[in-house]
């Protein structure tokens, strides 16, 4: 093929590279034949997912490269987040601009959501983040992409499933890395389902060498690997303490009225890529007497002053009753940071003395018993709670963070509460 393409004029190459389906894409990435309704397609990390995604809305918005019936007029467009929407699915190296020749490349009015063709029709970009954003609207086509992140996966999928009722056949397409999540697997059990799966490796030829060869050697034997790099649908980790099923059957939308908030910190012993990441978590007391998880925030390569600054406006947003650390890393220096940028935070440090199952098995007991509840989904973290602890891993920071937030909630005596003043 590279040889023949040799030959062919400049104009000639351009609307080959624009025919990617005929020419480019691999059998995982072609829409299967059948009358289905929804298209799931799972794959490791690069493996060409939001290429594919980002081609079939293209071929459903313009009917250029694929043969798929009635145009669409309206699609949607739902990602985690709109800047996760924005940076990979619209504007990313494989997203909908980058893979339009000019003439039919649509207009992206970041401030309205949306994306309009030159024949009319629009596309409208929802998060995960506001499920009921897709209340009112109608669609006829939609692209889901990393549905098994999404913090409100239940809701924001029902509320799809009303807004697809345009057109002979209203269809979407769900790209994402698989996570073993209640809805991903009554998708792939559901008839109206076709399923296509791809590795990292599958898509070698795009991807640089180091990258490939740093992550086989890193993760290709790690249960972690099979997901990220394999795709494949990975369940407990037989050797977790903290079970799915424990979180999913207790996860709610909302929290109730709080009596006490926390935020608790597993500080990093350094600082940058290759070091642990800062384990922040917000939880909160409810009236209830059940714990419920509100915020994972933590963040790797920060250094002292940048993570002090996210947990100190974490404090504040959440009117946060106390900040709880660990100080087996950092010592004194942990809350003089904290309170070099607000001087009056309530702090109280604690110090491990047992190793992290032991300090997390009493958390994990509570999580069995249906009282801790996560108030949307916390993708990162629940893979680090739902994967075994041991030595040589990668030290399980968000993870911490947790137990020490739970712990004080839930677990330690208290003493009387602090006076709010109004």
């Amino acid at each position: 093929m590279p040889e023949a393409l040799k030959e062919i004029e400049p104009l000639q190459h351009d609307e080959l590279d624009h025919d990617w389906f005929g020419l480019w894409a691999r059998g995982d990435q072609t829409p299967p034949p059948g009358d289905w309704r929804s298209w799931l397609i799972l794959g490791g990390r690069g493996a060409g997912k939001t290429r594919a995604g980002a081609e079939w809305v293209k071929a459903r918005a313009t009917g250029q490269g694929l043969d798929t019936g009635q145009l669409a007029q309206r699609i949607a467009i739902v990602a985690p987040t709109f800047d996760e929407a924005r940076m990979v699915m619209i504007e990313g190296v494989s997203g909908l601009l980058a893979i339009h020749d000019e003439s039919w490349r649509p207009v992206f009015e970041p401030t309205k959501r949306l994306l309009t063709w030159p024949n009319g029709c629009v596309a409208q970009v929802f998060t995960a983040e506001e499920p009921d954003g897709l209340r009112g609207p109608q669609f006829d086509a939609a692209w889901c992409d990393e549905l098994a992140k999404w913090k409100h996966n239940e809701h924001v999928w029902n509320m799809l499933q009303f807004a697809l009722r345009l057109g002979e056949n209203p269809r979407a397409v769900i790209t994402t890395t698989p996570r073993p999540i209640p809805l991903l697997k009554r998708l792939l059990a559901d008839d109206g389902t076709v399923t296509s799966r791809s590795t990292t490796f599958d898509n070698s030829r795009n991807l640089a060498k180091p990258f490939l060869d740093e992550v086989l050697k890193r993760y290709g034997e790690t249960t972690l690997g099979r997901q990220e790099l394999h795709g494949e649908l990975i369940e407990d980790d037989p050797g977790a303490i903290f079970k799915r099923d424990h979180i999913e059957n207790a996860r709610v939308s909302c929290a109730p009225e709080l009596k006490r908030v926390v935020v608790a910190v597993d500080p990093p012993a350094g600082f940058g890529k290759k070091n642990n990441a800062c384990g922040i978590v917000c939880a909160g007391l409810g009236v209830d007497g059940r714990c419920y998880v509100l915020d994972d925030c933590s963040a790797q390569g920060l250094r002292p002053a940048q993570w002090a600054r996210k947990i100190v406006a974490l404090y504040h947003a959440r009117d946060a009753d106390r900040i709880v650390a660990e100080i087996n890393q950092g010592g004194a220096m942990v809350e003089q940071v904290l309170r070099e940028v607000d001087p009056d935070l309530p702090f109280r440090s604690v110090h491990a003395t047992r190793g992290k199952q032991a300090r997390a098995e009493p958390v994990a007991a509570l999580y069995e018993q249906g009282r801790v509840s996560h108030v949307g989904a916390f993708a990162a973290l629940e893979d680090e709670m739902c994967s075994a602890i041991g030595e040589g891993q990668k030290s399980p920071d968000r993870l911490d963070a947790l137990v020490w937030a739970v712990s004080d909630l839930m677990l330690r005596r208290r003493a009387e509460p602090r006076v709010r003043i109004l």
